[in-house]
């Protein structure tokens, strides 16, 4: 079953071409399944707050549906997963960053304390992206 649940998270290449035609609906249902709880924990886990969080997550799928009709999944070049990670550190590292150009408002010490607590851009996105891997394989696999 643990093999199943592994494997779901391998993308395959016919889901892959499924996500081209935005009208198949079971394949993004299947495709979000896979992917949105990683996404989101990964966008979380950087410190976006929840709202941040599912818009971010929207905007990658986004990115994905848009490129999915011209997208040709050649594995010798890198995984899915590889490059699903990629697009969702470019939009998180975007969306710190323009929190940074942004006036700095005053806060409570809580506030202040969770900002030192967010990491920058690059700072273990690797590890954290990984370890939101291994959480979304034991969720499927606990189903």
């Amino acid at each position: 079953m643990v093999d199943l649940m592994i494997d779901a998270l391998l993308t395959r290449a016919s889901l892959l071409a499924r996500l081209g035609d935005p009208r198949d609906r079971a394949a993004w249902r299947q495709f979000v399944e896979l992917y949105g709880s990683l996404v989101y924990g990964f966008a979380r886990r950087h410190g976006l707050q929840d709202a941040d969080a599912a818009d971010l997550t929207q905007e990658v799928f986004l990115a994905v549906a848009q490129a999915a009709g011209r997208f040709h999944y050649d594995p010798r070049l890198g995984t899915f997963r590889g490059w699903l990670y990629a697009v969702t550190r470019k939009k998180i590292a975007r969306t710190l960053q323009g929190r940074r150009s942004q006036p700095i408002g005053s806060g409570d010490s809580d506030v202040h304390r969770r900002l030192a607590e967010t990491p920058s851009p690059g700072t273990g996105f690797d590890a954290i992206w990984e370890q939101e891997y291994r959480q979304q394989l034991f969720r499927l696999a606990a189903r």
